[in-house]
């Protein structure tokens, strides 16, 4: 497979990791948008959002559980963070394994910049 997380995974490619389970992988972003820019994904191969079966509900739990573990780490909780996960094309992935994006640091704004159609 030549998917860019599942080589993070294996360690093939470097990352800063700030949490790791059996299940579960947390890593800095190499282009943060927020002075806290955290990817969490499933180590399990998980396309889309569109593809978690009932299987998936443990990996599911266990990774917005390390995400408000991380938040707390990184000492955001308490002021706010936000939590993205960007589903196909015109959800804005690019990178086609499930991750979510924990955004934090400093006022992340509105939802979207603007509301352009």
């Amino acid at each position: 497979m030549d998917c860019l997380f599942c080589k993070i995974v294996e360690g093939t490619i470097p990352s800063t990791k700030v949490y790791e389970s059996d299940s579960v992988l947390a890593f800095r972003d190499i282009a943060p948008a927020a002075p806290v820019h955290i990817l969490i994904i499933p180590k399990k191969h998980i396309a889309t959002m569109n593809d978690v079966t009932g299987e998936d509900d443990a990996v599911m739990a266990e990774l917005f559980k390390a995400a408000r573990e991380i938040a707390k780490e990184q000492g955001i909780a308490e002021s706010g963070y936000r939590l993205i996960n960007n589903v196909n094309a015109d959800g804005g992935q690019v990178v086609y394994h499930l991750h979510v994006h924990l955004l934090g640091g400093k006022n992340v704004g509105p939802l979207l910049a603007d509301n352009q159609s």
